[in-house]
Formats: C-alpha cells, sequence, structure tokens
C-alpha cells in the first residue's frame, strides 16, 4: 500500500469515528422528561411549557382509583392510563403554540395544555 492510499484510509478512518460519536451522541441525548399527576378528575399542572422543536417525555401518574384516558388532538396522542399507575407519552418536536389536552373520562374537569415556547 502507497503512503498516499494509507493517508486517505487514515483519513476515511477519522472521519467515520467522528460520524459513529455525532451519531450516537444523538441516540442517547437527554430527553426532557415532564411529570404530570392526575388526582381528583384534575391534570397537575394543567399548563406545562415546553421548548419547541424538542422531543419530551410525559410522564404522567394517576393517583386516582379510577382509570382516565389523555386525549389530545392537537398532540394526536390518546393513552388509557390505569388507576394508580404511571405511563409515559412522548411528543414533539413541536413548533411554538398551545396544544391542549384533556381526561376522557372526566372531560369537564381534567383539561390542560401544553405551551410551546
Amino acid at each position: 500500500m502507497s503512503i498516499q492510499n494509507s493517508k486517505i484510509w487514515g483519513q476515511l478512518l477519522v472521519i467515520a469515528s467522528v460520524v459513529v460519536s455525532l451519531l450516537w451522541s444523538s441516540v442517547h441525548a437527554e430527553v426532557p422528561v415532564i411529570e404530570i399527576e392526575i388526582r381528583d378528575h384534575l391534570f397537575f399542572p394543567s399548563e406545562v411549557v415546553i421548548p419547541a422543536d424538542t422531543k419530551v417525555k410525559l410522564k404522567i401518574s394517576n393517583l386516582d382509583p379510577t382509570p382516565e384516558e389523555f386525549e389530545s388532538y392537537e398532540l394526536n396522542r390518546e393513552k388509557v392510563i390505569s388507576g394508580n399507575s404511571t405511563t409515559v407519552i412522548f411528543i414533539g418536536p413541536l413548533p411554538p403554540g398551545e396544544y391542549p389536552f384533556f381526561g376522557e373520562f372526566y372531560p369537564k374537569t381534567a383539561q390542560g395544555k401544553v405551551v410551546v415556547e
């Protein structure tokens, strides 16, 4: 192998290691976690603020003994959360705006929104 070929292979190896490192970092980047509780058929907090263009994990704990369904047409999410249990829903990345959600089983009381800034 000539010296010229060795240099090219060395450069390709450096480029490949940088690409692998960047991919590894993006896969293992921390996703922000927002915790929401359901108590007495209400969401606490009822309003959460998240950064624009960022994937977020909503960790929703239903402290009531009865099930509730997290529903949002704007977020395109729907999930039943059994009583006394916790679930995770990923949302985003989203553009700035307000995204309402509600509890399908108690829609008059269980209401909230995600504000994206």
